[in-house]
């Protein structure tokens, strides 16, 4: 089973979180990940059941490069936090963590469906991921959170800087030809370099890499199978 290593309390206030996040953000350490030195890549996305007040969060384990499914894991746990942009951690991370425990497929990598570095104080849900977990990390985003760039070209693998307050934050990578792209940021343990390698590595044939596509399906398909439950 894997450990996991929180290091704070969850029960905080908008303010302490804040200044947390701060914080924990000169803690993170970033750096090359070589691709070939991955043998399995696992994702991690969160589903939320407003009515229930849940958060159904999944974690599933690719094989590298071929990408089979080696395992898949879910686990549900209380909202507890508001949802407040920026502040996504400390409403998705415990959820992920119960899920974390039930693993049992050591991984190289996770890709979290959300920001890492690319974040107003630079410690998105990668970041913490990546410290909760002691893994490295990568953030994957559909939509920009905060930064600048110019639009990148419109094949698959082209990218471009995403910058925010003067600083390299991330890149904007398209992961198939024509389409929208990716937000990619580093979490931890990885530079932007080896998080876009990588992203584009496990996104062979859909927009978002299988990784955490695959863990969207499951913690959407269990979120609906538990309210139809009732």
């Amino acid at each position: 089973m894997m450990r996991v290593y929180p290091s704070h309390s969850w029960d905080l206030d908008y303010r302490e979180a804040a200044a947390l996040q701060a914080r924990l953000s000169a803690k993170v350490r970033f750096g090359p990940l070589p691709v070939e030195k991955i043998r399995r890549v696992a994702g991690a996305d969160i589903a939320v059941s407003k009515s229930a007040k849940i958060a159904v969060a999944a974690i599933v384990v690719l094989e590298f490069p071929s990408l089979e499914t080696l395992e898949e894991r879910f686990a549900c746990a209380p909202l507890t936090f508001p949802y407040i942009p920026g502040l996504l951690s400390f409403r998705e991370i415990p959820a992920l963590m119960e899920c974390a425990k039930t693993i049992e497929t050591s991984f190289d990598a996770l890709i979290c469906d959300g920001q890492g570095l690319a974040h107003p104080r630079g410690f998105g849900l990668a970041c913490h991921v990546g410290l909760v977990l002691r893994k490295p990390t990568i953030g994957c985003a559909k939509s920009l959170l905060v930064g600048e760039f110019a639009e990148p070209g419109r094949l698959r693998g082209d990218f471009s800087p995403l910058r925010f307050n003067g600083r390299r934050v991330g890149s904007v990578l398209r992961t198939q030809d024509g389409i929208s792209p990716v937000y990619v940021s580093p979490g931890r343990l990885v530079d932007h370099a080896s998080a876009r390698r990588i992203v584009l590595a496990c996104a062979p044939g859909y927009r978002l890499p299988e990784p955490i596509r695959r863990a969207h399906t499951l913690a959407g398909d269990e979120k609906r199978k538990m309210e139809a439950g009732g």
